[in-house]
């Protein structure tokens, strides 16, 4: 339900709850002769009915309510409507009450007999923060509609049944899988789960499982004490305590170290653990979301991952396919981007030109959405024009482009992501990459998320 027209003073939907008739009624034309809506009961009842029924911005509930208690109602009404303002009036006014009637949610007390100018107040402020809200929201809307990656819109059928899926199982506190070459969006698919389920308002806390050592990665995880190890000056909650209630993204789960692999099982089966360096077990509701690039089943024959912990993680499965197989969604993807990345950089972008955007089409893009994004992002920044032009387009994927030679006037980032994209496209795996490149496989991670690779 929403609220798009209820942020102005004059059109807040007010119920009134009092079984008193007289206060019903001064109430009524008190608001009214304002310009707000009013619904007006009698008894707990009714109240629940109406909450149900209609959208309200404000309540003004009567703290007793013949033989029942109004403060009993706020949840009910919250639940309903979590966005209402609750104002509970009373002639038996006390510290005690005011303290109760915020504890359980109500946002103002005022006693009786009241005066209209008291009234006037309420709902003054009320609307205030209704306004400033449906403003949050509106800039909310306007931030996920110009975000180069939130948008799942794709013509893909395997992309619509990923989307789909996840819509399904976000309101579950299922293990979800996500699977799918880096730079598929598997990040931005998780964050969408986490938004869509009843976990939205609680945090979102990610672990790139290659960038740490296994100790450092269970510190981080887990949690350490004060003296634990050397460089432990102070205690650490870990990631899992930060998320409380919330998600926990493990990304790229396939590197997991085989010595925390039994750790991350017992927490996803029995929602416990023990911070390092100490023997309490602790307890934390969170729920998993894991991805990885690589094949599980193989890594299990190979000795490099549990198969409990593969059977576990593997409840809801999601795969993500790789942007060279939906070659209609490039040029969509790529259109949103450059709006975004036009407004970031105060600019006015049209779009591209037709050599540009076929040289985006004819693309293989190994590094997939993450690649598009960044080659999109570079075009809105060199564009001088409204029009994006194919020389505005990195070299690998402009052919025509000569390619970067040494002594070229461009930058060291420059001249490192093609060599890491050159290596990279000559060798098989990432160790093999690293040990000629020089380093090691985090910081290879590390280049990749950069450079979109």
């Amino acid at each position: 339900m929403t609220t798009t027209s209820q942020s102005n003073i004059q059109g807040l939907n007010v119920l009134i709850v009092d079984d008193e008739a007289n206060i019903r009624r001064t109430l009524t034309v008190c608001l009214e002769s304002r310009g707000h809506r009013v619904t007006a009961v009698s008894n707990g009842k009714d109240a629940r009915v109406e909450s149900d029924r209609q959208v309200f911005d404000l309540a003004f509930v009567d703290l007793r309510l013949g033989s029942e208690s109004g403060l009993d109602l706020i949840p009910p009404i919250l639940g309903a409507c979590p966005w209402i303002k609750i104002v509970v009036i009373t002639a038996y006014a006390s510290i005690d009450t005011a303290v109760e009637a915020m504890r359980r949610g109500a946002t103002d007390y005022i006693p009786k007999p009241f005066t209209p100018e008291q009234v006037q107040l309420v709902t003054e402020r009320v609307a205030t923060v209704r306004g400033m809200e449906q403003r949050i929201a509106t800039l909310k809307e306007d931030l996920e509609r110009l975000h180069p990656e939130v948008s799942f819109t794709s013509q893909h059928p395997g992309v619509q049944r990923a989307v789909e899926l996840a819509r399904q199982v976000a309101a579950s506190e299922a293990v979800v899988l996500l699977r799918g070459p880096s730079g598929t969006g598997k990040t931005v698919m998780a964050r969408a789960i986490h938004a869509w389920s009843h976990r939205a308002d609680k945090p979102f806390v990610t672990i790139s499982c290659p960038t740490l050592s296994p100790e450092l990665l269970e510190s981080e995880l887990f949690g350490h004490v004060k003296g634990a190890f050397t460089g432990a000056l102070r205690d650490n909650p870990g990631r899992v305590a930060a998320c409380e209630g919330g998600t926990l993204f493990l990304d790229e789960i396939g590197d997991l170290p085989l010595v925390l692999q039994p750790k991350l099982l017992r927490f996803i089966q029995d929602r416990e653990y023990e911070r390092v360096g100490d023997q309490r077990t602790r307890r934390a509701d969170v729920r998993i979301i894991a991805a990885t690039n690589t094949d599980l089943d193989k890594a299990v024959q190979a000795g490099r991952f549990r198969e409990d912990l593969h059977y576990r993680l593997n409840v809801i499965q999601i795969d993500l396919p790789p942007l060279m197989d939906r070659p209609d969604d490039v040029e969509l993807l790529a259109r949103n981007m450059l709006e975004f990345f036009g407004a970031q950089n105060h600019k006015v972008l049209k779009g591209f030109s037709d050599k540009a955007m076929e040289a985006l089409r004819q693309y293989a893009w190994p590094g997939n959405i993450r690649e598009l994004r960044n080659a999109v992002e570079r075009a809105a920044i060199l564009c001088t024009s409204d029009v994006v032009q194919v020389e505005h387009l990195p070299a690998s994927i402009a052919p025509h482009t000569p390619p970067l030679q040494l002594g070229d006037h461009v930058s060291l980032k420059m001249i490192e992501e093609h060599h890491i994209r050159r290596v990279l496209a000559s060798t098989k795996t990432l160790q093999e990459a690293a040990n000629i490149l020089g380093i090691d496989q985090a910081t290879l991670w590390h280049k990749r998320k950069q450079y979109g690779i």
